[in-house]
């Protein structure tokens, strides 16, 4: 295991096992966490990153690093998807943090040529396990229901829902295809808002509820989300960008509701 808060043990750990490519999922994700202690961030998020780069870059081991749209602060205007071209300009601590975890891990790759990095952004994951946003929309709506209200959701960010299931797949083929290289945009097709989405999780699920659109500013939070997030996906080995996040929920569903004791 790599632990972030004691990274430097990693360099035996490779040693050991003697990867010829590894994948570095770990980070520390709790946005609103990362806002309220931006020194632990960088140091889970970024030092962790270096550390783990400099062993794998020194020991000619590829490397995949699984980053965020939040390296983005959303401010732009113009309806474009950010690209793997744009420059990055976080916006929050994790952001921040993350961003510089691509920078210091691309330093240590140049440093020492020989093996290839490889950076895949992703956004807005969900699937199982654990409470994703369609998991904790189906809990706010039964309670709207219940209590006889709408259920608000915000309808000024923009993202890119991404299939956990789906992200990992793409990821098993650029490591099958030996096209790790570069940065990825390993999104699923279409962007929505926060509001959209819950509309559509609400009406698989079959619940009566109107989804009212309000302002993020709604309720105040430590960390400040990009108002808008949508990433450029990028062309997979095969050619194919991966599908549309809607179909995504379609499969996603049925594994949702039964989790949540909700038949339709």
């Amino acid at each position: 295991a790599f632990d972030l808060d004691t990274p430097d043990g990693i360099g035996a750990q490779l040693d050991r096992d003697r990867p010829e490519v590894v994948v570095h999922a770990a980070a520390w994700t709790d946005v609103d966490g990362c806002a309220l202690d931006p020194a632990l961030a960088m140091r889970r998020n970024a030092t962790a990153t270096e550390v783990l780069a400099e062993a794998c870059a020194a020991r000619r081991a590829d490397l995949l690093i699984v980053s965020t749209n939040e390296v983005f602060d959303g401010s732009r205007t113009d309806g474009r998807p950010y690209e793997p071209t744009d420059t990055p300009c976080p916006g929050n601590p994790y952001g921040a943090s993350k961003a510089e975890g691509e920078r210091l891990a691309t330093v240590a790759f140049a440093q020492r040529p020989g093996a290839s990095l490889g950076i895949a952004r992703t956004a807005w994951l969900f699937g199982a396990p654990g409470r994703d946003f369609p998991s904790r929309i189906l809990d706010a709506a039964e309670r709207a229901r219940a209590a006889g209200e709408p259920l608000r959701a915000v309808g000024d960010e923009w993202g890119t829902p991404t299939y956990a299931a789906d992200a990992a797949e793409a990821i098993v083929e650029l490591l099958a295809a030996d096209a790790i290289a570069g940065i990825h945009h390993v999104v699923n097709g279409l962007f929505a808002t926060r509001a959209d989405w819950a509309r559509e999780v609400v009406t698989r699920a079959g619940l009566e509820v109107e989804v009212v659109n309000v302002p993020s500013s709604t309720w105040q939070r430590p960390s400040h989300p990009p108002r808008w997030g949508v990433l450029a996906q990028t062309p997979l080995p095969s050619g194919e960008p991966l599908r549309a996040w809607p179909d995504a929920m379609a499969d996603y569903a049925p594994r949702l509701l039964r989790a949540a004791g909700i038949r339709t």
